[in-house]
């Protein structure tokens, strides 16, 4: 009976230590604030915060975005853009592109498509047909001195409009990506600020 039992154990030990127990991550991983600060901020070796501003602004207008308010003194720059989304055109007075061959607006289709998914429904109090017609894209940029250097730090953000005008959805912009190609367009425009081109 003795034997029996020790047999028995180790085959409960050599069936156990042979399982493999995998736990699936659902969780996905959240930039934290310090994570998000870093794509989110850039340094530039020059101490002309005018100098930047102007560059900031000069890339924001090439991309379509309105400036809503300057305030050189305090180095803040705020801006929107507005995206058609029923007919694929920017709805900024002066720009006839296609949104289609626009880099914004293809950028915030594929994100607004990750957060919210772009499809239609109804109202059922009024039977009213709702859906996505207008994307608001805000952003809102510090221009600080430090000694002989500049950081810039910018901040996006995303809404979505129904045909109503209410917000169905707001959603900050976290995509490193997108911060280091606006950015490198703002290290170009920089660099042509300061040679006057």
């Amino acid at each position: 009976m003795k034997f029996k039992f020790i047999i028995f154990g180790i085959f409960a030990i050599a069936i156990t230590s042979c399982t493999v127990v995998q736990y699936k991550n659902t969780t996905t991983h959240q930039a934290t604030q310090l994570e998000t600060r870093e794509f989110q901020t850039r340094n530039y070796d020059t101490n002309d915060t005018k100098l930047i501003m102007k560059a900031l602004v000069n890339v924001l207008q090439d991309d379509g975005y309105i400036i809503t308010n300057a305030v050189t003194d305090l180095g803040v720059l705020m801006a929107k853009k507005e995206i058609n989304l029923n007919t694929n055109t920017n709805t900024n007075a002066g720009t006839n592109t296609a949104a289609s061959n626009d880099f914004w607006f293809e950028f915030f289709r594929k994100l607004n498509d990750n957060y919210s998914g772009n499809h239609k429904h109804r109202n059922n109090t009024t039977q009213e047909q709702i859906f996505q017609k207008m994307k608001l894209v805000e952003v809102s940029i510090n221009v600080t001195e430090y000694g002989a250097t500049s950081r810039v730090r910018a901040n996006f953000q995303a809404k979505i409009l129904d045909n109503q005008g209410n917000i169905m959805n707001v959603y900050p912009v976290d995509d490193g990506k997108f911060y280091q190609d606006f950015f490198a367009k703002v290290d170009k425009s920089i660099f042509l600020q300061k040679n006057g081109l």
